[in-house]
């Protein structure tokens, strides 16, 4: 699959979703992010909707990838850096299921990855409790309404962004620095 011009697409849910979308933007490889909503049962769901919880929804974001450049395992690294997996159905003071953590695979390739990647993340203690990250298939992905795309880079000193986004955008230029567009 390491194909130069082939593109994949990876679905991810760490909490909210604007933090995922403004690390992910600043990825080398990384060609789009989706901001969205994904493993519920209500089709095309409202923000309102999925803040209720009761949806069945989770926040996450949709990106399509070049695989030459950025593997999904190096996605998965960046993903287990910027969230807590260990927390059920929270994200600091984001609490619910629309903010578990959740890989939604899109191949048995991303599965078999996905699954690994957990295991030696338990196995390494790097977290101090089992991580909770639910491994599904992708079934419907719903975009989220307009003004969530793009939100931390259009609202950065909204105090949200400040005190929650902020930080995790911090954290992933620090250890990914290499790994950054120019």
């Amino acid at each position: 699959m390491q194909n130069g011009n082939k593109k994949e697409l990876a679905t991810l849910a760490g909490g909210c979703f604007w933090c995922l979308e403004a690390v992910y933007d600043e990825l080398k490889g990384v060609e789009d992010v989706v901001s969205g909503y994904a493993g519920g049962k209500v089709k095309n769901p409202t923000y309102k909707q999925v803040c209720a919880g009761t949806t069945g929804h989770a926040e996450v974001v949709q990106l399509t990838f070049n695989p030459a450049v950025v593997s999904f395992e190096e996605l998965l690294q960046v993903f287990f850096t910027i969230h807590d997996p260990t927390t059920l159905n929270r994200q600091g003071h984001d609490v619910g299921t629309q903010y578990r953590s959740a890989i939604f695979y899109h191949s048995d390739e991303q599965r078999v990855i996905a699954e690994r990647v957990i295991a030696e993340q338990n196995s390494s203690k790097i977290w101090d409790a089992p991580i909770v990250t639910e491994v599904v298939p992708i079934s419907e992905y719903y975009p989220a309404e307009d003004y969530h795309q793009e939100y931390y880079a259009n609202n950065s000193q909204q105090p949200y962004c400040r005190a929650v986004v902020a930080p995790k955008v911090a954290k992933f230029r620090k250890y990914y620095l290499d790994k950054l567009k120019k």
